[in-house]
């Protein structure tokens, strides 16, 4: 999870890796599957054909069985106590599809997870797809372009399950807007927000120097140098420093994301100007005014003089070992590294804030990376387009508490041969942790000794887990792991509450471009970040000056910026989405 924040790109694996955050052996409540067959009493539906017929059982069992076709990238089950033996042509949910909705789920082929991309561009090649497919955008862009997708309009708006219609339309719509072309709707997908960016501090070193927590880049930066002189930890020894940065300036974690952000600067990101077109943020003035703070950051010892040398899990090493104060980033840190911290230094606290304002009228506005990713499309050639329908509300079904929750007695997890990550389509709701911390919250306010979710609560799993985590915590303030879970995705005033509170107080600025890579971008992209990352890094080093950004800003726009710009607002005239 850590690294699914890092970028456009990586968040085509956030949503499916949310699971893997939660420490817990039900992946997110999304692994479980059907003990008593819910849909044994549901209509059959015999012709599944996509003429526009009215609404469908969304469980309705084939009268014959039919044959789906799908390609599979796998790799080991997350849950340790995963049946031996199990492979994706025997999981537990490939049976249960079968049972209940009378669908031969058949692989064309399955391989290891690092030999997918290779295979799967072979067969595109050949044209040899599978029946369901569930791809990235730029996939997408491309099967649309080729003419190979189905028409999914009526098979969403007559099989879509309650469940499925919640989860896909909880952006309002967006997703289904951006895949819909000529009133076609091509593929069904969530889309996602990106992550907030927040700061996390060491209070118990605010408290030790009588410092209050600081809302402003100014007051940020006094406490940072405070960090560095003033001995925060009170051990005697001139062992610490400020704010943690690393190598990869814009990465997923430990980096500078939060500091351009807390200037009005967004390098990376396509921002609307004052006349409504959009513009690279890397080039902007705000930019240059980021980098010449941090360029007196790093002088005055507040930055570590090698983190230029280091990557993320490096820089996470400091925070671990009590050496930074600071660190710039997203909601899960209690649950990693800082928890570890705590183990290390029992006296270690941290709390978040929100991105200090720039001229103390504001919070800072984080930037919010609209994407539409992990997009269930079907082949045109398909004879039962509506089958992948059925199938997304057939995981979504056994989603639901009843299946989900380890404690229910209809659980059956991996240890009885379901495997969650080899099924497809799969489909998680997009304001998950929102509701999540929500009801955890009130049941630990409430002193409830349950848990009490709803039938169709969306990441069942994940809530149970984090309130047995908050019980353990408050039974025994020592779990520092236990801690680690409550305060990231419980706790009202903790990760995600904050950044929840971030997005509704809307301290939020959109990355206005989430389309594919335009052609310049493939041709010259990868060079200008480079460019970008190196000129930065020694501009905050010093050994570059200031004025070296404008020589860089040209730079950029004459290399291939200029044309890039000029395709990203083609692009977003024509296909974006206006709400």
């Amino acid at each position: 999870m850590r690294r699914t924040t890092a970028s456009l790109i990586v968040m085509i694996m956030l949503i499916v890796a949310l699971a893997a955050c939660s420490g817990n052996d039900n992946a997110g409540g999304n692994n479980s599957k059907q003990g008593n067959d819910p849909s044994a009493n549901k209509g059959s539906n015999v012709s599944g054909n996509q003429s526009d017929s009215g609404p469908q059982d969304p469980l309705g069992k084939y009268e014959e069985p039919i044959t789906v076709t799908q390609v599979l990238a796998y790799r080991a089950p997350e849950e340790g106590d995963a049946l031996k033996g199990v492979t994706p042509e025997t999981n537990g949910y490939l049976k249960d599809l079968k049972e209940m909705l009378n669908i031969d789920l058949k692989y064309e082929w399955s391989v290891p997870a690092d030999q997918f991309e290779q295979k799967f561009s072979l067969a595109i090649a050949s044209g040899d797809l599978p029946d369901i497919m569930q791809i990235d955008y730029n996939t997408y862009e491309k099967f649309k372009e080729q003419d190979v997708l189905a028409d999914l309009t009526d098979a969403y708006k007559n099989y879509a399950s309650p469940l499925l219609k919640k989860t896909i339309e909880a952006d309002n719509g967006f997703a289904l807007k951006s895949l819909t072309t000529d009133g076609k709707l091509l593929g069904v997908a969530t889309s996602g927000e990106g992550v907030v960016q927040i700061v996390w501090i060491r209070s118990d070193w605010l408290a030790n120097l009588k410092l209050q927590p600081p809302t402003t880049i100014d007051e940020l930066e006094k406490v940072a140098e405070a960090f560095v002189k003033n001995d925060p930890d009170q051990n005697g020894s001139d062992d610490t420093y400020g704010i943690v940065f690393n190598k990869n300036l814009l990465g997923w974690g430990f980096d500078a994301r939060g500091a351009f952000y807390s200037h009005g600067a967004y390098p990376g990101a396509w921002i609307k100007d004052a006349d409504g077109k959009l513009v690279a943020g890397e080039v902007q003035p705000e930019t240059k005014t980021a980098l010449a703070r941090m360029q007196s950051w790093y002088k005055n010892g507040i930055l570590d003089k090698e983190f230029a040398l280091r990557d993320e899990n490096k820089a996470s090493e400091d925070i671990v070992a009590s050496k930074v104060g600071i660190a710039f980033g997203e909601w899960w840190y209690p649950n990693w590294p800082l928890n570890l911290n705590k183990d290390n230094d029992p006296k270690a606290e941290w709390i978040p804030l929100m991105l200090p304002s720039l001229d103390g009228s504001a919070p800072g506005k984080t930037l919010i990376s609209r994407t539409v990713s992990s997009i269930l499309v079907v082949n045109k050639k398909a004879k039962h387009p509506e089958a992948a329908i059925k199938m997304a509300n057939f995981y979504l079904e056994l989603s639901k508490p009843k299946y989900a929750v380890k404690e229910s007695p209809d659980f059956k997890g991996a240890k009885n041969g379901y495997i969650y990550l080899w099924f497809q389509p799969r489909f998680y709701y997009p304001k998950m942790f929102d509701e999540v911390m929500a009801k955890v919250s009130d049941a630990i306010d409430a002193k409830q000794d349950q848990l009490d979710l709803p039938d169709d609560f969306p990441g069942a799993g994940e809530a149970q887990s984090v309130f047995t985590n908050a019980k353990k915590f408050f039974e025994n303030p020592k779990d520092n792991a236990a801690w680690g879970m409550w305060y990231s995705r419980g706790a009202r005033d903790g990760g995600v509450g904050l950044s929840k509170k971030v997005v509704d107080e809307k301290h939020t600025v959109y990355n206005e471009y989430y389309g594919p890579p335009t052609p310049t971008m493939l041709e010259k992209g990868a060079s200008l970040n480079k460019l970008m990352i190196e000129t930065f890094t020694k501009i905050i080093m010093g050994s570059a000056p200031i004025t070296d950004f404008d020589k860089f800003a040209d730079s950029w726009k004459k290399l291939g910026g200029n044309d890039i710009t000029d395709e990203v607002n083609a692009w977003y005239a024509e296909n974006a989405v206006k709400e």
